[in-house]
């Protein structure tokens, strides 16, 4: 027995440390109201229940079709139809200066974020000179848009009447960019668009199914 216990050690260790890796990817595909959550980690179907814990992966609460996580020594929000959060390697870019985000549904790019610290919808869109945000939206997230200036700007729609204005916060993940300008406009839009004048302050690259932005400045 005792030649053995040096063995259980090691492979108690081995086991311990597997465990400890976080996953890479987790993703929202269902609810049961507000007590638990359908989550898919690293491609594994998991029901959580808020507070627990399932494959390093502790589901903080649960909302309006929205998942607050914590794994990896990060907290994330999750929602339904959205891209799946994703750890990145702290050892290439410091993850406060880089967005990963896995190409979703339909080819898009799409993620949680916020604006002006209220939480919405993000749809990667390098066609929009602007952010560009629905009346509707912007309402929701209490921008004074009424205030802004008022321009004409071409959508799938024809020229329609926007309000050109300034977000003080355009935060994606852990990567948060100020002063963004961006339009709001009539109509409904399932994503805020994230257009050039947030995307240009990224050096932007794609691999395969996988868009990542790595902050200039």
């Amino acid at each position: 027995m005792r030649r053995l216990t040096p063995l259980l050690l090691a492979g108690g260790l081995a086991l311990a440390q597997a465990q400890a890796q976080p996953p890479e990817l987790v993703h929202l595909n269902g609810t049961l109201g507000t007590r638990a959550a359908l989550l898919i980690i690293d491609g594994e179907p998991r029901t959580v229940f808020v507070g627990a814990t399932v494959m390093g992966v502790k589901l903080v609460s649960l909302e309006d079709g929205r998942a607050v996580v914590e794994y990896g020594g990060r907290r994330q929000t999750l929602a339904l139809g959205a891209a799946p959060g994703r750890v990145v390697s702290q050892t290439t870019v410091p993850p406060q200066r880089q967005i990963v985000m896995p190409m979703g549904h339909g080819g898009h790019f799409t993620t949680i974020g916020t604006i002006n610290g209220q939480v919405t919808n993000f749809l990667v869109d390098t066609g929009a000179t602007s952010v560009a945000i629905s009346q509707i939206e912007a309402e929701k997230l209490g921008l004074r848009y009424m205030y802004g200036k008022r321009v004409v700007t071409q959508t799938a729609n024809g020229v329609v009447p926007a309000y050109q204005v300034q977000l003080g916060s355009v935060r994606v993940g852990e990567v948060e960019v100020r002063n963004v300008e961006a339009i709001v406009i009539p109509g409904v839009m399932s994503h805020v668009l994230l257009g050039n004048s947030f995307l240009s302050r990224f050096q932007m690259r794609r691999e395969n199914d996988v868009m990542t932005l790595e902050l200039r400045y």
